[in-house]
């Protein structure tokens, strides 16, 4: 089959109300942000020319009706987005920090991302794309984890590669225990991992990050591994190669909301456009910084998916920074 799509990912289509200053009265402001992991990495993807392709479920109301208009003005393809009558939208209250680092409070129980069922799944969407993605999010809940896990079998069977990204949200799980077993599940599955520093020592209780990536890597056959470290960078793991790359640390950074997303968006455009076969010790520091970079541009604006960088963009930060 001809691969129409670069990318198609599923999971959770939401709103974040992302703080925006304070009113007259000393209020907080709250601008609904269009957002979602899988849908701001494939809004990078769509950003750096890539075809892209979302799975999922959002609510017959006006966020839903919102988020559908925003996904196809970022050139994602909403054939397989779904309207639920019953269940709303999901929302997601962002608390920013002042260090930018960020908290999640969830109107989620239910929400119509979890009420994405396995027979809602377009297969031939996914075996017409180069790479699937997914994370744990599609996971909480029986329905969309049946959906979640006969995506990724559809995947396999293809040939398609597989990419996953945890992004864990402790308080979306009842017990940390279903949690783990979700993570454990999508790595058992996939050909790429991206992983942050806290959801590799969540998973593998080892604090050491070298040590727990090559755990995983080694356990479950990932060929690819990339683990996020914040203002420490970021490293990927190939064959018998560790390669690092630094951070690009900003004074006007306001928050980190979808940085993760960015980076991954940033890595499997890379991964597109060489391939396994050209990956190196040179390649690896290439793909990680580009990564580095576009993280780093969207932690200086509000939302993620609306406002992913341009290449040129990237490039430009690069350049700035001397690397």
């Amino acid at each position: 089959m001809d691969k129409l799509y670069d990318v198609t990912a599923l999971g959770e289509l939401l709103i974040d109300f992302t703080e925006n200053g304070v009113s007259s009265q000393g209020n907080p402001l709250l601008e609904a942000n269009p957002g979602g992991a899988p849908c701001n990495a494939l809004a990078m993807l769509a950003r750096l020319g890539k075809r892209t392709s979302f799975i999922g479920k959002v609510g017959n109301d006006q966020f839903g009706h919102m988020l559908k208009e925003t996904i196809d003005s970022a050139g994602i393809d909403s054939g397989n987005l779904i309207f639920d009558g019953a269940v709303h939208t999901t929302l997601a209250f962002v608390h920013t920090f002042p260090d930018g680092d960020r908290d999640f409070s969830f109107y989620r129980n239910p929400g119509a991302d979890m009420m994405l069922k396995k027979e809602e799944v377009q297969e031939e969407r996914i075996r017409a794309s180069r790479i699937f993605h997914f994370g744990t999010l599609s996971s909480t809940h029986q329905a969309v984890r049946e959906a979640t896990q006969h995506a990724i079998a559809c995947a396999k069977e293809a040939g398609v590669l597989v990419s996953f990204d945890p992004n864990l949200r402790e308080p979306l799980w009842a017990d940390l225990k279903d949690a783990k077993a979700a993570m454990l599940y999508g790595m058992e599955s996939c050909d790429i991992l991206k992983i942050s520093d806290n959801e590799l020592v969540f998973v593998t209780g080892e604090e050491d990050y070298d040590k727990a990536a090559r755990m995983l890597k080694e356990r479950f056959e990932i060929p690819l591994v990339f683990v996020t470290l914040g203002r420490d960078g970021s490293r990927a793991y190939w064959k018998e190669l560790r390669v690092d790359a630094e951070p690009f640390l900003q004074a006007d950074t306001i928050e980190t909301t979808g940085a993760g997303d960015t980076f991954t968006g940033c890595i499997l455009s890379s991964v597109l456009e060489r391939g396994f076969e050209g990956l190196n010790e040179e390649s690896l520091s290439e793909m990680l910084t580009f990564a580095n970079a576009g993280a780093s541009l969207i932690t200086t604006r509000r939302g993620a998916l609306k406002v992913m960088p341009q290449r040129e963009e990237i490039l430009e930060l690069i350049k700035r920074f001397g690397r």
